[in-house]
């Protein structure tokens, strides 16, 4: 047997996976729009008559409909054809007699759902319900149609159900077909399929740029860019007071707060791909700033972020079982003041409003029936009438059944279209066996209904059959849009406090970074690249070419796979794409490396490529294996910041193995089947050497231990300033110019200058008509009065002026006939602004000084004086120009007077703010601590996989320690630049104020990474030299060392010219990014040699002066 195409073959099942995992991500990916319409409801027959859905047990078939002489009465025609089912296959629904039709409907037992009664046909036209097709996810309903029933629809769906298939085989047959043809013209027919995997691979990476020129005529936007290149959205959302009081939640403080972010980054932003920010803004606000994205993506982010999120099933009270409950309501069924019920001071029942059908007016179909169950109240709110039933709740609050017991929820179908599965955790399952088993169907016609709330909506009530579980489902008539909103909703948790549905502010803002800044980034990204290419075509020529061309489709797919999940690119993360170029090359120096030495050797062409492939593949396994194992922990276990990081490293790992172990094989073995590779030549800088690295061990080990301590010490001393706004928070201010604004560079240039560290800059615009430019600044400065004089001083000589602000107040009064309770006997002042201001800023500008007010006991009087004060606006505009502020009774009017006018007196001469407040890090202190947890995970994981791979723990020991050491150096390296960047010599190698943002926090994760990758990769080399022999000897490790001396450098210069070249030429934005990684590469290579293996021999050898056996798994050592 041919051992070329044999070993080629040995790895054929990684790449059957990674085929079957980029076609499903492909064609998950083709659709990235939201479904526009709805599965239409199952067929029935004209004269059944509808039911209220059955709720049966996951595991119950079924039950037959009764005779029609036994089926007990029926519930109203209007009754809902909805279901809260455990999941089943949906049945079709047997047709009714007429004639029992006519006196005895279908039963509430029966474990089919029958639909709402649809009006009789007219002659010579279809049934729409018959005859109609459900449009494909991505075909957005044509305007004034029915979902699932106009014949429009149907003819849509079909073209785009087709059209959708032939791309499918497009992706999935036509580059086998190719390949076969190609392999067939070369006559290698035996490489058929591996060309056509490679093909298929291709056509992957393509799909994405593809699709992006059909739809929007340029194959770039594919590639999603952050709020750094791109701009996009910038939302603050206030905490609905009102609600929270009336849900007992008053008491807002900042774990709430922090809670409130963690739940909607994880509703927006789950797998951390999206590059969304999410953070606390003052004291009951949060900001979420999205990168640029069209309306409605825009719009269903809005939904997510201020949809509350609450899952809760309770009992429609019925006659039978609620008499007393029912009794006890009557009195609040005209007022809608009153919506939920008391008895002994504990909630019993509660007015719940009917959910609304998607966007529209309509209700969904959930009618009690009047005979049995208590009926629904009409009342008005907001100036509509809204229906709301009467629901029985669990005296109990520990054992209502909650979403607070989800353990995870999604999408299934129904029969009545897309519906919501969900699993509840053991709790969660026993309280639900509980409910049902306690309202089992008695004998007779009644059925106890299930009500199924979502933010405290009824979606769905369906009749209690049988007892039920752990599982269920929720149908009721949802689209798949809703349906994917609610899933992410819900497996995101249910917010603590809810937030007003519209944005206190909304912008459009402008890339973060200045034009010229991402030019520089773009250029040194671009010579970068191409300097990995000449390095590679100069040094190893024909096959430096081969490489080359691997490294190209490394590109290709790693861009095409990362479009596909819809990830966002930010200049480091481009940049990062760009150092993958760099590290990728690594495989290819490995086999070619070992090329060289089965030439030296005196073997043939095809023996010389199969012996390298081989010897090397083991090698670039463990090290690439061990960073996946890496990357799925991070993921699993870290959080959404970390996770992007981790999904992104998984994909560039498996590409570059694909690239470098499969389609490098290939090339190869054509290239020398057709003759185009007749020898193995390349260049040989670094000859064989003989390099006594044990010798000075002590010395590095004392070098190592004083760059560390130092560099800690350093961080101590620095403490918050060494933290970015990302870790730190800090302030904000947002302001206009009078005429046109700065460009952000000459912005950036000035705010830099005057406040002494890097500012980051926002050019907004709001959403008005026309529309208004501002300018929003971030800083780690937290006092107000600071950054007011700091941004005055910035623009005092610009062209451009700042506009200042000049403010009276006047007379406090009493408030006369407020219609607001708590602000009854209270006082106001009114504000003369000679500019616009929001009525926000105001009332907070006067909170903050009435709470610098003290009484005679020289202590501060007010507390919470933000919560003392509201103000309104006039003219009902976002902005006035008089802004009237109110104070509560306990505020006095001596009090509000003196607050109004310090604040009257602060603000004149100064730089007239939209808006002056603190936010919060970006990445909250819980949320570090997961990071970190999950680095630690991590750790451990590679030590079980070293332990597992070279059958000794110590191997994994070794590599973790020197995977701290480079953590630690590197970090001690950036503080000590930082605090030489104010010197002569900093200044001069281009040293800036480095500080940790979430652009470092990549960086150092890369590091650990490559570090991993260095050391394995001379452990692997160790193993070989190793053989039988129980020991590691200094011996034995300088051999291993030596012999991998020529790929350790050849992979660490190439990688240091592609950061280099970003350094230098890359601007402040990749500057942080490339001298963190600059450094990393450096001391993780040393590592590899100085610290790594000497750990591994002081951990292997301290067995045997203790008397152990190393011995004992040698020889099984040797063999793998």
């Amino acid at each position: 047997m041919n051992p070329v195409l044999n070993t080629g073959r040995s790895i054929l099942p990684m790449n059957v996976l990674l085929c079957a995992l980029l076609a499903c991500t492909a064609l998950l990916g083709q659709d990235q729009s939201p479904a526009g319409t709805e599965a239409p409801a199952a067929a029935a027959p004209a004269t059944q008559a509808p039911a209220p859905a059955p709720m049966t047990p996951a595991a119950e078939t079924p039950a037959a409909p009764a005779p029609a002489a036994e089926q007990p009465p029926a519930a109203p025609e209007s009754q809902p054809a909805a279901s809260a089912t455990p999941p089943a296959a949906p049945a079709a629904a047997p047709a009714t007699p007429p004639a029992a039709a006519e006196t005895s409907p279908a039963t509430p037992a029966a474990a089919t759902t029958a639909p709402a009664e649809r009006p009789a046909l007219e002659p010579g036209k279809p049934d729409p319900a018959k005859t109609s097709i459900p449009a494909p996810r991505g075909v957005e309903q044509p305007e004034g149609f029915a979902p699932g029933t106009s014949v429009p629809t149907e003819v849509k769906g079909s073209w785009a159900g087709l059209l959708l298939l032939l791309e499918v085989l497009a992706i999935l047959v036509l580059p086998f077909i190719v390949g076969s043809f190609i392999a067939q013209s070369l006559r290698v027919k035996e490489m058929s399929f591996r060309i056509g995997l490679v093909l298929f691979a291709l056509t992957i990476g393509f799909v994405p740029f593809i699709n992006a020129q059909i739809r929007t005529g340029h194959w770039l936007n594919a590639i999603k860019l952050g709020i750094d290149l791109a701009g996009g959205s910038n939302m603050v959302f206030e905490v609905d007071k009102a609600a929270a009081k009336a849900a007992g939640k008053e008491n807002i403080t900042a774990d709430v707060m922090d809670k409130l972010v963690s739940r909607v980054s994880k509703r927006i932003n789950a797998g951390g791909t999206e590059e969304i920010t999410v953070r606390r803004v003052g004291t009951d606000r949060i900001e979420v700033i999205v990168p640029k994205a069209s309306q409605e993506q825009v719009d269903a982010i809005k939904r997510r972020i201020v949809d509350l999120g609450s899952l809760e099933f309770d009992i429609l009270a019925n006659r039978f079982d609620h008499q007393a409950i029912i009794a006890l309501a009557e009195p609040s069924r005209n007022n809608p003041a009153v919506n939920d019920i008391y008895q002994d001071d504990r909630l019993i029942a509660k007015w719940r409003p009917v959910a609304k059908i998607g966007d529209t007016d309509k209700l969904k179909p959930v009618e009690p029936d009047p005979s049995v169950d208590a009926p629904a109240r009409t009342v008005i709110r907001d100036g509509k009438e809204v229906k709301e039933l009467l629901l029985v709740v669990e005296p109990d609050p520990r054992k209502r059944i909650t979403g607070d017991f989800l353990v995870r929820a999604t999408e299934q179908l129904s029969e009545d279209g897309p519906a919501v599965g969900f699993t509840f955790n053991q709790y969660g399952g026993f309280l639900f066996n509980q409910l049902t088993t306690k309202y089992q169907p008695r004998e007779g016609s009644h059925r106890t209904r299930l009500a199924i709330l979502l933010n405290e909506e009824v979606h769905s009530a369906p009749t209690i059959n049988a007892v039920i579980g752990s599982n269920g489902q929720i149908s009721g008539q949802f689209t798949s849009k809703e349906i994917q909103e609610l899933i992410g909703v819900l497996n995101a948790g249910a917010l603590d406090v809810p937030l007003n549905r519209k944005p206190v502010n909304e912008f459009t803002v402008s890339p973060l970074l200045g034009q010229d800044i991402q030019t520089k980034g773009y250029r040194a990204m671009l010579i970068s690249s191409i300097s990995v290419f000449v390095v590679m075509a100069v040094y190893y020529r024909k096959l430096g070419l081969i490489a080359n061309l691997c490294l190209i489709v490394n590109i290709v797919l790693l861009m095409g796979v990362m479009s596909l999940i819809n990830a966002t690119f930010t200049l480091p993360g481009l940049a990062g794409v760009v150092l993958t170029i760099g590290m990728a090359v690594d495989a290819n120096v490995l086999i070619y490396e070992r090329f060289r030495e089965e030439k030296s050797k005196g073997s043939s062409l095809r023996m010389t490529i199969h012996n390298g492939f081989h010897k090397a593949l083991a090698t670039i396994v463990d090290s690439n294996l061990t960073t996946l194992i890496t990357a799925v922990v991070l993921y699993v276990v870290g959080t959404e910041q970390v996770r992007g990081f981790a999904v992104s490293l998984f994909i560039g790992i498996v590409v570059s193995m694909f690239t470098a172990l499969y389609m490098g094989r290939l090339l190869f073995d054509l290239a020398e089947r057709k003759r185009w590779l007749t020898d193995i030549s390349m260049m040989e800088a670094i000859k064989a050497t003989n390099i006594a690295f044990s010798k000075k061990t002590r010395v590095f080990a004392v070098l190592s231990c004083s760059l560390i301590a130092l560099g800690l010490g350093l961080v101590a001393w620095r403490g918050s300033d060494n933290l970015d706004i990302d870790f730190r928070g800090g302030s904000m201010a947002t302001f206009r110019f009078d005429g046109e604004t700065p460009t952000t560079d000459e912005m950036q240039q000035r705010l830099d200058a005057a406040f002494q560290e890097a500012v980051a800059v926002e050019t907004l615009q709001t959403v008005d008509n026309p529309p208004k430019t501002l300018v929003r600044i971030r800083s780690t400065k937290d006092d107000d009065n600071e950054v007011s004089r700091l941004v005055a001083e910035a623009f005092k000589d610009s062209p451009q002026k700042l506009i200042h602000q000049s403010l009276t107040a006047g007379a406090v009064t009493r408030i006369e006939n407020s219609t607001t309770p708590e602000f009854k006997d209270g006082h106001e002042v009114t504000l003369t602004f000679d500019s616009p201001v929001s009525a926000s800023t105001a009332s907070e500008a006067v909170g903050e000084q009435l709470a610098e007010i003290k009484g005679a006991d020289g202590k501060l009087k007010y507390a919470d004086a933000l919560s003392l004060v509201a103000a309104i606006n006039p003219v009902n505009a976002p902005q006035s120009k008089e802004i009237t502020v109110r104070a509560k009774s306990v505020v006095t009017s001596e009090d509000l007077a003196a607050a109004a006018s310090s604040y009257a007196k602060a603000a004149s001469g100064r730089p007239l703010f939209e808006e002056l407040n603190t936010f919060d890090q970006a990445v909250a202190s819980e949320t570090q601590w997961i990071a970190v947890t999950a680095i630690v995970v991590s750790m451990l994981a590679t030590i079980l996989y070293l332990w597992f791979r070279f059958l000794a723990v110590d191997f994994g020991l070794a590599a973790v320690v020197a995977v701290l050491h480079d953590i630690f150096a590197v970090l001690g390296l950036v503080t000590l630049a930082s605090l030489a960047s104010k010197t002569a010599i900093g200044q001069s190698l281009g040293l800036i104020d480095f500080k940790f943002n979430l652009s470092l926090v990549a960086a150092f994760l890369t590091i650990v990474g490559y570090s991993l990758n260095d050391t394995i990769v001379v452990f692997d080399r160790i193993r070989e030299v190793r053989g039988k022999s129980p020991t590691v000897s200094k011996e034995l490790v300088d051999r291993a060392l030596n012999e991998t001396l020529s790929r350790t450098l050849l992979t660490g210069v190439t990688t240091l010219i592609v950061i280099f070249i970003m350094y230098a030429l890359g601007g402040e934005g990749l500057k942080g990014f490339a001298f963190s990684l600059f450094m990393g590469i450096i001391i993780g290579t040393y590592s590899s040699m100085f610290i790594a293996s000497p750990v591994l021999v002081w951990l292997m050898n301290r067995k045997i002066k203790k008397g152990g056996r190393p011995g004992a798994v040698s020889t099984r050592a040797a063999a793998l």
